[in-house]
């Protein structure tokens, strides 16, 4: 190897070095939430892409074969946990071949582990529908389950990436910070409605409906999971006839027409909700946005009366 040669490596490899120095951390989350989450968190440091659509039903994401290129390539992945993805994510990891994401390692985010879950059942029945042995998963729609994820991410991050640490704490003060104004705007704002009654068509609101007051026991599936029969139907109906209900939600994989057919016989009106940012028009800033469009809608609609 003449010097001219060695020179030139040498120039590549002193070139190299502060490109790697700086490589942000690729992250891969399950869902659009907590890909939002993360993005708040890791700022500039990481490069956050989401696996499933926010559009799409958790339970059943299309699984692509470039979902095994990303995981394959990723440094964290992040998941929702408590079965969330079970239907789809562990082929996924198996496939993708990356001890760095596999379950256990250090690059291996599982939110639901910092969150006191709901719904936990005694027994599991599957004759019950679609109920899931570690609790409810939709844990999200409560931000103050969006702030011990975020904390969650925080401390993972700084293990795996510690010259970024500071970054990362900082990052989570502030989404802290925020979420703790909205919130106080967020209860102000639904208040006049503690106690008041809602009917959803899956069973994914139960964190939302505790942290703000509300009351959402009454759904257009007859169990989670199984879709609605005309005798459950005729049944909801009467029930929100007698108890003036007159708000139906609805996210964005499921029947939308099947809701408007319960809101026709009861005068109620159908509102479109998501729990993912991008689900719904007007939360396609994020997480917080998320939650304040939720926020914001039911209130709105809570307080029209048809």
């Amino acid at each position: 190897m003449n010097n001219f040669t060695k020179h030139f490596i040498l120039i590549l490899v002193w070139l190299a070095v502060p490109c790697l120095a700086n490589a942000q951390l690729k992250v891969v989350a399950t869902t659009a939430d907590l890909a939002s989450i993360a993005q708040e968190i890791g700022g500039k440091a990481v490069e956050v892409s989401s696996l499933a659509r926010p559009t799409e039903d958790p339970h059943f994401v299309d699984a692509k074969p470039s979902f095994i290129v990303k995981l394959n390539r990723a440094d964290v992945l992040i998941e929702g946990g408590a079965e969330l993805e079970i239907g789809w994510l562990p082929a996924l990891l198996e496939q993708s071949r990356n001890e760095k994401i596999a379950v256990g390692a250090p690059g291996h985010i599982s939110c639901a582990s910092v969150v006191s879950m709901l719904e936990v059942p005694k027994s599991l029945d599957r004759s019950l529908g679609d109920v899931h042995a570690a609790g409810n998963p939709h844990y999200l729609t409560d931000p103050l389950n969006g702030r011990k994820v975020a904390e969650l991410i925080s401390n993972s991050l700084c293990k795996i990436d510690q010259p970024s640490c500071e970054l990362y704490k900082s990052n989570f003060k502030l989404f802290s910070a925020k979420l703790d104004s909205k919130l106080a705007e967020w209860k102000a704002t639904l208040a006049p409605f503690k106690g008041s009654q809602i009917v959803a068509y899956h069973n994914s609101w139960p964190y939302f409906a505790e942290r703000f007051g509300i009351i959402i026991n009454l759904f257009l599936e007859p169990k989670p999971g199984i879709p609605p029969t005309p005798a459950n139907l005729a049944e909801v109906i009467t029930q929100m006839n007698q108890k003036g209900i007159h708000v139906i939600i609805v996210d964005p994989y499921l029947n939308r027409r099947t809701a408007e057919t319960v809101a026709r016989n009861t005068s109620a009106q159908v509102v479109d909700v998501a729990q993912f940012p991008g689900g719904v028009l007007g939360t396609e800033g994020g997480y917080i946005e998320l939650i304040d469009h939720l926020v914001t809608s039911i209130a709105k609609a809570l307080a029209t009366k048809n």
